[in-house]
């Protein structure tokens, strides 16, 4: 999966307007940069082959940065995010990586 998420996102990265939306949210301000780190030097966490909007995966930003999760998934032109938050810490391990 992790090739699908570079190949796409090396050709394009399309922001959805949901993606949009919660990476602006005052309480979180996503920046871009932090996605595109994330996507690139992240690991993905969780793959979801059978979600209705066509395989997607969750990834969390590179160890030593703000933990940032980044759902997305890859097409063929493009790498489509479809949102992006950060971890609340009541729902996710120390590491943000397993749902508690």
């Amino acid at each position: 999966m992790k090739d699908k998420i570079l190949a796409a996102a090396s050709k394009r990265i399309l922001f959805l307007p949901h993606a949009v939306r919660q990476m602006s949210r005052p309480e979180r301000m996503i920046s871009t940069e932090e996605i595109r780190n994330a996507i690139f030097h992240g690991d993905i966490i969780e793959e979801y082959p059978q979600d209705v909007r066509g395989e997607s995966c969750l990834v969390l930003s590179a160890p030593g940065r703000r933990p940032v999760h980044v759902v997305c998934a890859p097409r063929v032109d493009y790498l489509a995010v479809i949102t992006a938050y950060l971890p609340a810490p009541d729902k996710w391990s120390d590491d943000f990586r397993v749902r508690k």
